[in-house]
């Protein structure tokens, strides 16, 4: 038992320390293998020259776009940058090899810089890297063919139209093609017809709505030769949902705080501030809109007509508001209503907007007995309603009526003076002579001079008005603010 372990350990011993040899032979020849493939390759290999037999062959160059990520959208600068991976396959006659005498290695990844790479670059470039800047290695393959995919940020110019701010849909492209070889030394081929969005990441801002490559050859006025391209031509729609929320809505907001200036009464003093505010709101928004937007006169962006045609809107408020306050401040002591103003108000604008003048509606059924309708008249006397106001008018008054009765009692030495007191009731000179409003108990009626009577009479006869009820009322009210004011103006003068 005891010779039987000792044989089975260094058995085990020898198998494990072989096992170990043949694998670090089998890859020391894997790597001695590369490395006697990779000196076969490049011995005596020049990346200058096309990887063709013959100079009249062509090189036939498939080119595809895989899109990573769209950056941004420079709607100011009118350029958009997006990171794409540029997947680019073509045939190299010089870099074949038979996997059999180099253990089956049937691919190696080389540097780019060690062979030949076609100079296909961005036309449409706007920052000045027209090429690849990042230099990955390149797939070899074992039947000739170089597979290399290095990736890329680019800022292409596009055409930016904002005509449907913030809900517009935009068009651009990538024009990508060799910048020193024409068709017929380098050809190229579209490895896809639509763009590889499989690794896309998503933009905030901006969804793709569609990606699509064409082939195109032109001539330019430069060279005699045909140039081949593919362009890859992108549509993009902007996400509205941010502006909608900070840009959008405020600004119908504020619009909407124009019409209510015309709502406000005009004794409020907040109409022209309100207005102001506005248009000031809508300059900022104005601001913000043209910082965003290309400083292109080719179009002018709806949104952008809108908040002007509002400021405009804004600014006629303002200056009806002026006029409606300036008119509204106006009284027949300082200024009179023109004819014109009259005759359109009053007569033409009430027939166009279909309005009919209310009728007179008669005085109600308390007031039948408290005047006299056949014989109240209006006298154009200048003290046709007298209020106490002060003590002053008072005893002015008061001496009045004093040298009044004694001139009657002279004249009529039989007449009955009134009893009513001065202070309790309002005076009104009628071209009748009576007393309109309820009569203190006891009073009678005076009656004038023969003289002052006959001269009553002319002028309520000449310029009286029959009024009725309601307007001495309203008449009443009128003089005693007039008294009111009259009073304010005492006090500031003192």
């Amino acid at each position: 038992m005891g010779t039987l372990s000792h044989g089975i350990i260094p058995l085990v011993a020898w198998c494990f320390i072989t096992f170990q040899a043949a694998a670090c032979l089998r890859e020391k020849a894997g790597s001695h293998a590369e490395g006697r493939l990779f000196k076969h390759l490049f011995t005596g290999y020049n990346r200058w020259s096309r990887p063709v037999p013959n100079t009249s062959d062509v090189v036939i160059v498939k080119f595809g776009l895989s899109i990573a990520q769209l950056i941004d959208v420079d709607e100011k600068n009118q350029m958009m940058t997006i990171n794409v991976w540029l997947k680019q396959e073509w045939s190299d006659y010089k870099l074949r090899w038979d996997p059999a005498e180099f253990d089956n290695v049937t691919s190696i990844r080389v540097p780019s810089e060690m062979i030949w790479i076609p100079d296909l670059v961005l036309y449409n470039n706007a920052d000045g890297e027209f090429a690849v800047t990042h230099m990955t290695k390149a797939h070899l393959f074992s039947n000739g063919k170089v597979k290399w995919v290095p990736p890329a940020i680019y800022k292409s110019s596009c055409s930016i139209d904002v005509t449907f701010f913030p809900f517009d849909q935009q068009n651009c492209k990538m024009k990508f093609g060799s910048w020193s070889y024409d068709k017929a030394k380098i050809d190229l081929e579209n490895m896809e017809h639509h763009v590889d969005l499989k690794d896309y990441w998503e933009s905030g801002e901006w969804a793709i709505i569609n990606a699509i490559g064409t082939y195109n050859s032109k001539k330019y006025d430069c060279c005699t030769e045909i140039y081949p391209d593919i362009t890859f031509y992108f549509v993009i729609r902007r996400l509205p949902l941010f502006y909608t929320i900070n840009l959008i809505i405020p600004c119908l907001l504020i619009s909407c705080l124009t019409v209510l200036v015309f709502y406000l009464p005009s004794d409020c003093g907040e109409k022209i501030t309100l207005c102001i505010s506005v248009l000031l709101s809508l300059t900022v928004f104005l601001l913000l809109i043209t910082e965003i937007i290309p400083s292109t006169s080719l179009v002018i962006p709806l949104i952008g007509e809108y908040l002007l045609f509002t400021m405009i809107f804004v600014t006629l408020s303002i200056i009806i508001t002026v006029f409606v306050l300036n008119v509204h401040h106006r009284s027949p002591s300082t200024h009179t209503m023109p004819r014109w103003v009259r005759s359109f108000f009053l007569d033409f604008i009430p027939r166009w907007l279909f309005m009919k003048r209310p009728p007179v509606l008669p005085p109600p059924e308390g007031t039948m007995g408290q005047c006299d309708l056949s014989g109240t008249r209006l006298s154009t006397s200048r003290c046709w309603l007298e209020t106490n106001v002060d003590d002053k008018w008072e005893e002015e008054e008061e001496e009045e009526e004093e040298e009044e009765e004694e001139e009657e009692e002279k004249t009529y030495p039989s007449r009955i003076t009134q009893t009513g007191s001065h202070g309790q009731g309002t005076q009104c000179r009628y071209g009748c002579g009576r007393q309109t409003g309820k009569v203190s108990v006891g009073s009678t009626p005076r009656v004038p001079p023969k003289g002052e009577e006959e001269e009553e009479e002319e002028v309520g006869s000449e310029g009286g008005l029959m009024l009725s009820p309601s307007i001495l009322k309203a008449l009443e009210g009128v003089q005693y603010i007039a008294d009111h004011l009259r009073a304010e103006d005492a006090d500031f003068s003192v």
